[in-house]
């Protein structure tokens, strides 16, 4: 302890110092107090220290355990969490893999594919939703759960079922009701094999040890517990959520499925049971076979659908099964032809087929009635009981009264039930629960989705039946041969080939202001020469007739054509051209003789003017020239003169010259007009765009472009291919071009290549063999193209040996590098050891020996049959029919090639190793006989029916008897009546039929110009005239006692007769009820009643019915009259859409009883109003006699729509076509005038548009210096009025405003009959769209800044031309014709809104 003091002592040395001894008391007292506190200091922070030590220590230690209380807390909670997800997800009861795997390999069509997807989409949304949720109740949003978020699907409507999976409404269902998977697996197998058993293992369950477990595959039960029981114990528990809260209204406590906790439940399982893959399957084909197709006539169809509608019977359809339209089911067909033998079931396929096409193409009609407007078409299946109300028939229930509740889904639910419910059965109440699930899914998912599927099907398979039957329209057109002049006819075309004759092709209008244009062409088609033939100028007359032969006699065609497109005009000008041919063809035939009455000086002076003219012509040359005339369908040929092609290879001619070049090409070759016609390629670059303007089929229209023209493509190859093509004339002429590209093998670029190329080495190809050599074509093209390539003797190859297999069928492998042509050749003419030589001379000699020697076979085989056939039965064998491949037998061919014995040579080139050539070595036999013989029949004619067609743009279907036309009596004779009626169709109504009474002469009932409605009684399609009647009976017959068109299919077997008939009875008693109230007079003045009607109108005591004055519902029949409002008829023209542009409807007016309002179309939603007066009224209901706009009479509805709309739409129409009018409104129009002016400030620019402000008017709009400015021009039947002025064309307006800009009027135009041909009269009045706006699309609707109604006055614009007088306000005056003109015929009245015209248009 020494020690230890000491050491301290030394350590307070080192802290204080050393001792100082000498230091005093105080100072040692005052350290050591220093000494003190610091120790207790130090004493202190020890003891701070240790405590927080020990503090430390213990949170360190409550840490830990919390901790590790956490992490046992977190994973019980987690593995919590994951039990709720997996119990609501309920992958088991949905979704098993191997299954679904082995059921996607078994399948074959889309859809089933397409059910597979939804069904994994529908499940896919609902786990996700489930998964959300626990993420969201587990606390964690991640970024993941927020990219799913904006990955959600954009089906709104599974927003209901997202969340009730996600309040583990899954789960809860599954627990009395089946999977739906294997609901699906149960169905199928019940539904295909009769059966299912309950101890099926699915794929790779086999080691499970519930594997076969029958319970797996019965449908859970909950017991001891009703519905309502079950669900509320679930819903105290907090298992079951309500999906919607209770509310006290009556509305809620009357609807119990409003406050059904299971509704949730109910409409889970139902999703996705309606959404599994195989329910779908099964209940599709249920479906197929149960559905069935109802039309019904809309409020238009029925008033406009009759006995003589083209839609007549397509519009009470009821009930008709879907099946017919499809393929019959294999599983039945099989059974049917199982008691069938060959024979029997080739008819059963073609009756099938037939019924199926025929079903297709009447659902095509359907669909082109509804697109109308006139139809409403409905797939469903059979409804429960009767739809129809108490007071309505069946085809005027609501919609409401025909909904999928009402539809009968036995079949489905007998279907389900023995799958979805207990086999050990369950109580009513859990039963009606699952049955509730199942309607839910067939009502509200399963059946609209299986009748959008049927009507997509329907259209699908009818589509493609149209654009067969199209396509084989165009393949009858294409195998239409060459025209065959009639000198001809008396040879067949196999012993006298028609060749290539000269033909004039002749083009006249029915516009007499357009001239006719006859065009010769040579035998290759090229023009010329041609004659143009002035408008209003007769064949008859003496200088053109002498023009006409000149021109014959110089071209000497072997016939001449007439196109068809005159219409009836065509046959007159066909019979003046025959009486000219005759003479041209005798002043030819005896240029060479003498006159009987000519002296030698005249006869020396006529043959040297003859030289002269004829210089070509030699006095040797003593040909008899024979020439006929025939009319021809110019369909193509009008195509040909208005389209691009024809412009560019004749740019400088006029249309009808082109189409009378065209008229002869088609007469020649129609195959090669067809082809040309495929040439030409629109602005996109598709081929074949012409084609669709051609009227190929009725049917079309309906049918898809692309479809069609793949369709049209096929046909032209195969016709081509069977035809051949001429390789020198398609590579030298353009209008035989085409061809090369329908050659298998080419198209249009190596068609294009090929003509380059042959160009090139001089434009002449002298054999195949030379394709090759000169390589103008691969090896590959030359073998697959070279058999379809003609080479045939032309002018440059005069001098060429040419081989005869060139023109064949006969590929070069079978005569150049095989030589089996020349073996068969060699043996058949039995030249023995000479056939070693192996020159090409030699060979091609002898082919053309054997060649010629089959041809002189067929000669004699054509003479034996004709002196047989006319022993037998006298002279009437039919020349032209001959054909040796069919009429003559095997055993009668007696040339040298019908000695050999080509199996055996087959057999041997086969035992060699060079394969089956038999089908080679036949047809080497018969390209001897008929190289490449041409299966087109010659071009006939038309006649009868065709030609009545053809000529007058009408059929049985638009002519029939008992139909209503107009016309105009040409004519009175002593037998009746001649009228012309539209499309220049003559008509005759004999006397007989003038009247119900006796009739001694015809200007007793009519007069000539007279304009009469009458009924046709027949069609002489042959004497193309049609028989009319006057009589009254003939107009009170009902349609159903005229005979129905033969051209229309027969009425289908659920064409409800019964109610067509009561539809009729209505109409026949609103139509009496009209003629009871009409007294229907023609004549004007005369008085004469139709159908010796001697009553008045009021019911037949000789006195006038007394005028009330009061506006009143008229009695008129006309198709094109409502009796409507201003609104509804608006409202029927918009919703018509752009079918209506250009007709008008006639309602009476709200103005007076003695006024009625046409509304006009004159574009799309612009609307025209146009007051019309009435004079010379029998009754308020009746309809004037003498129809007045502006001091302008019509006689009738016809003529008002005849004589004024008619004439409107041309001149709009030419508006539209005008080159310097365009479809913009007026202020862009204006900007572009600003444009253009900025771009060139010394040019005057001025365009053509509609005017917003005045319907019906358009807008001269131009610019001379800063400011756009603007003249309104008028629309009338005359022509263009501007400036007090009517022009009949909008040229000559334009000329008149260049140079008269400013339109300011002169002294002269200021007369009171010009003034009072602007001023507005207070009779008419326009219609428009709610906007007010130009409406030619309702894209443009939003674009425009004007007001909805108003039309306030335009100001009076001062320019330097002076002041420019507005418009008039309101709508145009309808510029009536001047005073003591002649009344205008040759109108079109527009047919009724949907109803088949009864004259062409």
């Amino acid at each position: 302890s020494a020690d230890g003091d000491k050491e301290n002592d030394d350590d307070d040395d080192d802290l204080f110092g050393e001792d100082d001894d000498e230091e005093d008391e105080a100072t040692k007292a005052t350290k050591e107090k220093q000494k003190a506190s610091l120790q207790s200091h130090l004493d202190t922070i020890t003891t701070l220290l240790q405590t927080q030590s020990e503090q430390v220590a213990r949170l360190d230690a409550a840490y830990h355990e919390a901790e590790a209380a956490a992490a046992a807390t977190s994973r019980g909670e987690r593995s919590n969490l994951i039990a709720a997800l997996s119990k609501k997800l309920c992958r088991d009861k949905l979704w098993h893999y191997r299954d679904y795997n082995e059921y996607v390999s078994s399948i074959l069509e889309y859809r089933h594919v397409m059910d597979i997807k939804g069904y994994l989409n529908l499940i896919k949304e609902g786990n996700q939703a489930i998964r959300k949720k626990a993420s969201t109740l587990g606390g964690a949003s991640s970024s993941k759960s927020s990219k799913d978020k904006n990955k959600r699907s954009k089906r709104f409507d599974w927003d209901l079922y997202r969340t009730c999976v996600s309040e583990g409404l899954r789960d809860i269902c599954y627990r009395f009701v089946l999977s739906p998977f294997r609901v699906g697996i149960k169905l199928e197998e019940t539904h295909n094999k009769n059966g299912f058993s309950y101890e099926r293992i699915l794929p790779g369950d086999e080691n499970k040890p519930d594997a076969g477990e029958p319970r797996q595959w019965m449908t859970p039960k909950i017991e001891d517990a009703n519905p309502q029981e079950f669900a509320s114990e679930l819903v105290g528990s907090g298992e079951l959520v309500l999906l919607s809260t209770a509310r006290d209204d009556a509305d809620w406590q009357d609807n119990p499925e409003m406050n059904d906790p299971l509704k949730g439940c109910r409409y889970v399982a139902a999703m996705e049971l309606a959404h599994e893959p195989r329910i779908r399957r099964v209940l599709r084909a249920i479906y197929r076979s149960e559905a069935v197709i109802t039309t019904r006539p809309t409020s238009k169809g029925l008033g406009i659908i009759d006995g003589f509608h083209e839609y007549y019977g397509l519009h009470l359809l009821r009930n008709k099964p879907v099946k017919e339209h499809f393929p019959m089911d294999a599983a039945e067909l099989e059974k049917r032809r199982a008691r069938l033998n060959a024979e029997e079931v080739k008819e059963l396929d073609a009756e099938l087929k037939l019924k199926e096409t025929n079903s297709c193409i009447q659902y095509l009609n359907m669909l082109k009635a509804e697109r109308s407007g006139d139809i409403s078409i409905h797939v469903h299946l059979p409804f429960v009981g009767d739809v129809s109300g108490n007071d309505k028939p069946w085809y005027k229930c609501e919609l409401e009264n025909l909904g999928r509740d009402r539809q009968d889904v036995g079949k489905f639910m007998e279907a389900l039930e023995r799958v979805y419910f207990p086999a050990d059965n369950d109580t009513d109440e859990w039963n009606d629960e699952r049955r509730k699930i199942l309607k839910m899914a067939l009502v509200n998912y399963l059946l609209p989705q299986f009748e959008a599927e049927t009507r997509r099907d329907l259209k699908d398979v009818s589509t493609k039946v149209g654009v067969e039957a199209a396509a084989q329209t165009l393949r009858d057109m294409a195998m239409e041969g060459p025209y065959r002049p009639s000198h001809l006819l008396g040879e067949n075309r196999f012993i006298v080939p028609t060749g290539d004759v000269p033909i004039v092709g002749v083009c006249s209008s029915n516009d007499p202001k357009d001239g006719t244009f006859l065009a010769a062409v040579n035998g290759r088609g090229e023009l010329t020469d041609h004659l143009a033939i002035p408008g209003g100028t007769s064949i008859t007359s003496e200088k053109i007739r002498e023009k006409v032969i000149t021109f014959l006699m110089q071209t000497r065609p072997a016939a001449v054509v007439v196109g068809s497109g005159a219409g009836v005009g065509c046959k007159l000008t066909a019979r003046r051209l025959g009486e000219v041919i005759t003479q041209a063809t005798e002043r030819w035939n005896n240029r060479l003789i003498q006159g009987q009455d000519e002296d030698d000086e005249d006869f020396e002076a006529r043959m040297q003017t003859f030289r002269l003219m004829h210089s070509n012509i030699d006095d040797d040359d003593d040909e008899v020239w024979k020439c006929n005339v025939d009319i021809v369908d110019d369909n193509v040929a009008q195509l040909f003169g208005r389209s691009v092609r024809g412009k560019k290879e004749f740019p400088d001619m006029a249309v009808n010259l082109k189409v009378a070049i065209a008229t002869a090409r088609w007469a020649k070759d129609p195959l090669g007009e067809l082809a040309y016609t495929w040439s030409s390629a629109s602005d996109a670059g598709v081929f074949g765009t012409e084609m669709l303007f051609l009227n190929i089929h009725p049917l079309q229209r309906l049918l898809p472009k692309p479809m069609l023209l793949r369709e049209y493509e096929r046909v032209l190859c195969d016709v081509t291919a069977s035809v051949g093509v001429d390789l020198n004339g398609a590579c030298t002429y353009d209008h035989l071009h085409g061809l090369l590209t329908f050659v298998p093998g080419l198209g249009p670029r190596k068609a294009n290549n090929l003509k380059q190329s042959v160009s090139r080495i001089g434009g002449v190809v002298s054999s195949r063999k030379s394709l090759l050599v000169k390589r103008l074509m691969g090896p590959i093209v030359y073998n697959n193209s070279v058999a379809f390539l003609r080479i045939r003797a032309t002018d440059h190859l005069q001098d060429q040996l040419l081989h005869p297999l060139d023109d064949s069928r006969c590929h070069p492998d079978v005569y150049h590098r095989n030589k089996w042509a020349i073996k068969i050749a060699v043996d058949a003419l039995e030249l023995g050891d000479s056939a070693s030589n192996d020159s090409e001379d030699y060979a091609i000699t002898a082919l053309r020996d054997v060649m010629q020697n089959s041809r002189d076979e067929i000669e004699r085989l054509f003479n034996a049959t004709k002196a047989e056939w006319e022993a037998h039965y006298g002279p009437t064998f039919n020349v032209g029919a001959w054909d040796p491949r069919e009429a003559v037998p095997a055993e009668s061919w007696r040339d040298k090639v019908e000695e050999l014995d080509l199996e055996t040579f087959a057999e041997m080139i086969e035992e060699n190793g060079n394969g089956k050539w038999l089908t080679h070595l036949t047809m080497i036999k018969w390209e001897f006989r008929l190289p490449f013989e041409d299966p087109r029949k010659p071009m006939e004619p038309p006649s009868g029916e065709k030609l009545f067609r053809l000529l007058t743009g009408e059929s049985d279907v638009t002519l029939c008897p008992g139909k209503e036309v107009t016309g105009k009596v040409v004519k009175n004779g002593d037998f009746g009546s001649q009228v012309k009626l539209e499309g220049d169709v003559p008509g005759f109504i004999p006397l007989r039929n003038l009247a119900d009474d006796h009739v001694e002469a015809a200007e007793d009932i009519v007069s000539v110009g007279t304009i009469v409605t009458a009924i046709i009684t027949e069609v002489k399609m042959d004497h193309m005239c049609v028989d009319l009647s006057l009589k009254m009976e003939d107009f009170k017959k009902k349609s159903s006692q005229w005979g129905r068109p033969q051209s229309l299919p027969p009425l289908d077997d659920f064409f409800d007769r019964e109610a067509a008939f009561k539809i009729d009875e209505e109409k026949e008693k609103e139509r009496e009820s009209r003629l009871r109230a009409l007294r229907l007079t023609i004549g004007g003045s005369s008085g004469t009643k139709i159908g010796g009607d001697s009553h008045d109108a009021d019911g037949g005591d000789g006195t006038q019915a007394p005028r009330t004055g009061k506006v009143t519902r008229r009695a008129c029949a006309h198709p094109a009259f409502r009796n409507a409002s201003h609104s509804e008829v608006d409202r029927e023209l918009k919703e018509a859409g752009d079918a209506m542009v250009g007709e008008a409807l006639i309602r009476p007016s709200n103005r007076s009883c003695d006024s009625l309002a046409i509304h006009w179309m004159v574009r799309p939603g612009c609307i025209k109003v146009i007051e019309v007066h009435e004079e010379d009224k029998d009754t308020d209901a009746s309809i004037g006699n003498r129809l007045i706009i502006k001091k302008e009479v019509y006689g009738s509805i016809d003529e008002l729509l005849g004589r004024y709309i008619a004439p409107m739409n041309d001149r709009v129409e030419e508006i539209q076509h005008h080159r310097k009018f365009t479809d913009k409104l007026e202020d862009e129009l204006d900007t572009q005038l600003y444009d253009m002016k900025k771009a060139n400030p010394n040019g005057v620019f001025y365009f053509i548009c509609w005017s917003e402000s005045y319907p019906g008017y358009i807008s001269l709009r131009f610019i001379m210096s800063r400011t756009a400015r603007n003249h309104t021009i008028g629309i009338s039947p005359e022509g263009f009025a501007w400036n007090g002025k009517t022009f009949n064309n909008l040229d000559k307006l334009l000329n008149e405003f260049k140079k008269n800009p400013s339109g300011a009027r002169t002294p002269q135009h200021r007369s009171s009959s010009n003034s009072s041909a602007l001023s507005m009269s207070s009779s008419m009045s326009t219609s428009r769209q709610s906007t007010g706006v130009r409406t030619d699309d309702t894209s443009r609707q939003s674009r425009s800044r004007w007001g909805p109604a108003a039309m306030p006055p335009v100001p009076v614009t001062a320019s330097r031309w002076g002041n420019m007088p507005p418009p008039p306000a309101g709508p145009p005056p309808s510029f009536a014709r001047p005073d003591g003109a002649p009344p205008i015929f040759g109108y079109r009245p527009p047919p009724p809104p949907g109803a088949p015209p009864g004259f062409r248009q």
